[in-house]
C-alpha cells in the first residue's frame, strides 16, 4: 500500500477535507482501541492513518492562513 498523493488532498474543496480529517481522527482512535483490547488490526495503519492526517491538517492550516 502506497501513501497518498498530496495532490489529491489539495484539490479537495473545504467541506470534504473538513469532513475527511474527522474520518481519519476515528479511524485512528478505532485502531488505538483494537491495540488497547487486543483485537486484530494491521499495524501499518497507523503509519498510513497519521501520513493522512498530517497531509489533510497541512493543507487545512495553509488554507485558512491569511495571504500576507
Amino acid at each position: 500500500m502506497t501513501f497518498p498523493k498530496i495532490s489529491d488532498v489539495t484539490k479537495m474543496d473545504n467541506s470534504s477535507l473538513a469532513e475527511e480529517i474527522l474520518v481519519i481522527k476515528r479511524v485512528l482512535f478505532d485502531l488505538r482501541l483494537k491495540r488497547a483490547t487486543r483485537q486484530d488490526f494491521q499495524p501499518h495503519l497507523f503509519k498510513h492513518s497519521k501520513h493522512r492526517l498530517a497531509q489533510l491538517l497541512t493543507v487545512e492550516k495553509s488554507r485558512s492562513k491569511p495571504a500576507t
